[in-house]
């Protein structure tokens, strides 16, 4: 699968140094929102969050954001959830093109989010692992 490198307008929007941000990252480039306009969103979740991460001590989408956080915020963008893993199936979908359908997708992996824009991974570095990474699930624009 082909990768470009893409911050999702994490420089333009004055972010510097390195961090965990994949899903802020993979939200703006696959809905094509402001960077900014995602992480504050994702912050402002983590913030009132009541879920398992709150006494983890995350209080921001600089250093990961959990999934009870972000899904609903793709759910209410009108996003849908399409999983491709279920529990004892063991792995039927890989990170590659003929696996995955065209469109704009958010793309769940083990431990990283990405995205995938009609079959090209947008990322600040390739998670595809020369086709055999695992995908439990996608988003994608309902």
């Amino acid at each position: 699968m082909m990768w470009v490198k893409d911050d999702g307008g994490r420089a333009a929007a004055g972010y510097v140094g390195n961090t965990g941000d994949c899903v802020t990252r993979s939200i703006a480039i696959a809905t094509g929102l402001p960077y900014k306009e995602v992480y504050d969103a994702l912050a402002e979740g983590m913030r009132n969050s009541r879920g398992r991460h709150r006494t983890r001590g995350h209080r921001s989408a600089r250093n990961g954001v959990f999934r009870d956080v972000y899904e609903p915020y793709l759910l209410d963008l009108g996003w849908l959830w399409v999983p491709t893993m279920q529990v004892g199936s063991g792995c039927t979908v890989h990170l590659r093109k003929e696996e995955l359908p065209d469109g704009r997708l958010v793309v769940r992996l083990s431990k990283h989010v990405t995205a995938v824009v009609d079959g090209v991974i947008h990322d600040m570095h390739n998670p595809g692992r020369d086709g055999t990474r695992c995908v439990y699930g996608y988003f994608q624009k309902g």
